[in-house]
């Protein structure tokens, strides 16, 4: 992944009263203040680049963030591997929380198409996201099995006659977590990670369940526009924006504290 680009740098948190990726094939999309990453085949991600002062803003970080953040960066670092049986296996039982019941008759397959991959097989647009864009997938089929069905089969709401892709949506929103909150830093250079590391040593998870937040408020964004699949790159535009929002409430302790959590169903 693009290290060059970064999250955006706050002045001050909000008391608690206040509160990848566009899809379509563009040589110039241009999304909040800066140029997108691309990532895989024709996508990109909201992801903002670093404007040249921010690089002076730096956070310490305890020994417990600074242990939280390796154990995190090192996930992000592992690249999914068709030929790894632990990669393999992770794929399967993703199909598996999101088909009960149905068969899959091999890790390439035209049934990935069922679930929003490009093509027929999922390891090619992991290459933007890595295997933790696949473990994140996984851990919301299986703690929040309520919503991610819901938006895997489109269920609520008036829904587009061109809707996003599932699962490259996915994998596009765990890019976009990643530059926004600048996990591939040392150490956090915007407020967004600083207050994102405080959240990640109080729960280990909080990265993935954060993810599992971002998709479900992604969708309810991309309904509240009635968004069509071209809206896409403004939908996520809209989304990193109330989430930056919501880091910056002074009475988020838990990372289940955040407003948009409740939007998620068991």
């Amino acid at each position: 992944m693009d290290g060059s680009a970064g999250s955006f740098v706050a002045v001050r948190r909000l008391s608690g009263s206040d509160r990848a990726a566009a899809f379509h094939h563009s040589s110039s999309a241009e999304v909040v203040t800066g140029s997108s990453a691309w990532i895989g085949r024709g996508l990109s991600c909201v992801c903002a680049q670093r404007r040249d002062s921010d690089a002076r803003l730096s956070f310490d970080l305890t020994p417990v963030q600074e242990e939280c953040l390796q154990r995190l960066q090192n996930r992000i670092e592992v690249q999914y591997d068709s030929a790894n049986r632990e990669h393999q296996e992770a794929l399967q039982a993703l199909w598996c929380a999101s088909f009960p019941g149905t068969e899959l008759r091999g890790l390439i397959s035209e049934q990935w198409k069922e679930m929003g991959w490009q093509g027929k097989d999922p390891s090619t647009d992991f290459r933007g996201g890595g295997f933790i864009s696949l473990e994140n997938l996984l851990y919301f089929s299986r703690n929040y099995p309520k919503s991610f069905q819901e938006l895997l089969r489109k269920q609520n709401g008036d829904r587009a006659i061109w809707e996003y892709p599932f699962a490259v949506a996915g994998v596009n929103i765990t890019f976009m977590l990643i530059q926004m909150l600048d996990l591939q830093a040392v150490k956090p250079r915007s407020l967004f990670g600083a207050v994102f590391l405080k959240l990640l040593s109080e729960n280990d998870r909080a990265f993935d369940i954060l993810y599992c937040i971002t998709f479900k408020l992604m969708d309810q964004q991309w309904l509240d526009m009635h968004a069509t699949y071209m809206d896409f790159n403004t939908v996520m535009k809209s989304t990193r924006r109330q989430l930056e929002r919501e880091l910056l409430i002074e009475d988020i302790q838990r990372i289940e504290d955040m407003p948009s959590y409740r939007l998620l169903g068991r």
